[in-house]
């Protein structure tokens, strides 16, 4: 199932993960009330993912307490 959503006037967000040398970029944009769209910040005219709230705080809470390490 897919639905597509405007996130033409988003206020993106960069990660605080990403580096500052191009790569690891990863932008979210708070201001969709139940969703959290997620992009590249290399492609902004690209596509987006939209996450549920709760899926996408339930992936930061696995992030933060190092259930999902970064590499």
């Amino acid at each position: 199932m897919s639905s597509a959503h405007d996130v033409s006037d988003a206020t993106w967000h960069k990660s605080s993960y990403s580096d500052g040398q191009g790569g690891s970029c990863v932008e979210v944009a708070p201001n969709f009330p139940g969703l959290v769209p997620v992009r590249d910040s290399k492609a902004p005219t690209g596509p987006a993912l939209a996450f549920p709230t709760s899926s996408w705080a339930a992936f930061v809470t696995a992030l933060r307490s190092g259930d999902l390490p970064l590499r």
